[in-house]
Parts: structure tokens; C-alpha cells; sequence
């Protein structure tokens, strides 16, 4: 409790004349909702909007708990987007993993041959490159760059995304999550899971609405 008052998540105990601490139930619902924060929210923004919140500065905590909602809407929005993609790159069979290679892919080792195969200029895939979509290694005597059989898969999805009008930045991000899982096919199975965890962060952002509610309304 202590240490979460010299953060400035709890209002100022009064102190006794013998100088302890002295906490009320306006504490204890100020301590509800910044444990309910953490869960909907994590430490660095609950602690923002209980500090805001006990400065009598509401704009600055509302604005807070808007960011948090407004990155899980995007999140929503991602997992919506990779679970289309994946589904339409497995149900056409452009899915190349480097557990399962695809036996009919020939391998795509310059950048010609794979703006060719894409129909995109190389500029193009220099662009990925740049913006951390892909990651081709290179030859060590002429530099030129060398894409594997997992860059031809991260280029297929960055051109089937980049015809959704998706931004450049989110396709790195669902790239990053494609390699995290280890491949499309081991991505696709874990998108319920994904799912799961922002219902969770969803239900967890409401029930710490409802907590700063009422701390709110006892102030």
C-alpha cells in the first residue's frame, strides 16, 4: 500500500498523530481499481490514469484509458486481417513454411526473379525490406540479396496484404507475428489463443471501468 501511495496510485493517507498511516475505504476502492487498471490496461498506463486521476486531472486519465482501447481495437483489427491472409495463402497453397517446404515452389533466390513471380517492381521489395517486412540474407561476394523459401512466403503475404490497402507498418507487425509462431500453418493454429487474450483484455478493460467508476463516485 505504501509503496503504491508514493506512486501517487492512491490518494495521501492520513497520517495519526503518531504519525502512521491511516486508510480508508476510499483507498481500498482506489487500490480496486488500480489492480483492475493493471489487469485491462498493464502497469504503465493504469499507474498513469490513477496518477492523473488522483491530481484531479480526469482528462488526462480518460485520454489514457482511450489510448488502451484504442490499441486493442487495432489489435482486434490485425488478428482480423492475419487470420484472412493466412486462411487465403493456406487455401491457395502458397503457404511455404520451413518445416513443410513446398515441394512444387521453385526457390526464389533474387530479387528479380521474386519481383517477377509477385509482379512488383524491386524497388518495391527494397521498400519491405526498409520498413522491416523482409529480411533476405546476402551473398557474401557479390551483396546481392538472397531470398529463402521463408521470404518468398513473408513477400506473398505482404503483397496479398498490401492489396487490402493495409499500411506498411501493420504488415510488419503481422510478419513479426508469423515468424514468432514459426510459420503461417503453426500461426493459424494459434490465432484462437490470440483471439482469447484480447476477449480476456476486453472484459478486463470493462471491469476496471467499472472499478474507477466507482472509486470516482466516492471521491
Amino acid at each position: 500500500m505504501r509503496n503504491y501511495e508514493d506512486r501517487g496510485a492512491l490518494p495521501a493517507a492520513v497520517r495519526t498523530p503518531s504519525g502512521y498511516r491511516s486508510y480508508t475505504s476510499r483507498h481500498a476502492a482506489a487500490l480496486r481499481a488500480y489492480l483492475a487498471l493493471i489487469a485491462g490496461h498493464g502497469h504503465p498506463r493504469a499507474l498513469r490514469v490513477m496518477v492523473a486521476v488522483n491530481s484531479g486531472d480526469l482528462p488526462t486519465a480518460l485520454a489514457a484509458i482511450d489510448a488502451g482501447h484504442v490499441q486493442l481495437s487495432r489489435d482486434r483489427e490485425t488478428l482480423a486481417v492475419v487470420r484472412t491472409a493466412i486462411r487465403q495463402l493456406i487455401g491457395d497453397g502458397r503457404c511455404v513454411d520451413p518445416q513443410r517446404p513446398n515441394p512444387s515452389t521453385v526457390p526464389v533466390t533474387s530479387i528479380g526473379a521474386l519481383a517477377a513471380r509477385l509482379r512488383i517492381s524491386p524497388a518495391t521489395l527494397r521498400a519491405w525490406e526498409a520498413g522491416g517486412i523482409l529480411r533476405p540474407d546476402r551473398d557474401p561476394v557479390s551483396g546481392r540479396r538472397l531470398y529463402r523459401p521463408t521470404d518468398v512466403r513473408d513477400a506473398e503475404l505482404a503483397h496479398l496484404l498490401r492489396r487490402g490497402h493495409q499500411p506498411l507498418a501493420g504488415i510488419a507487425v503481422v510478419i513479426e507475428r508469423i515468424r514468432g509462431a514459426g510459420g503461417t500453418q503453426e500461426l493459424a493454429s494459434t490465432l484462437d489463443g490470440w483471439q482469447q487474450r484480447l476477449t480476456q483484455r476486453g472484459s478486463a478493460m470493462l471491469r476496471a471501468a467499472e472499478q474507477l467508476v466507482h472509486y470516482l463516485d466516492g471521491s
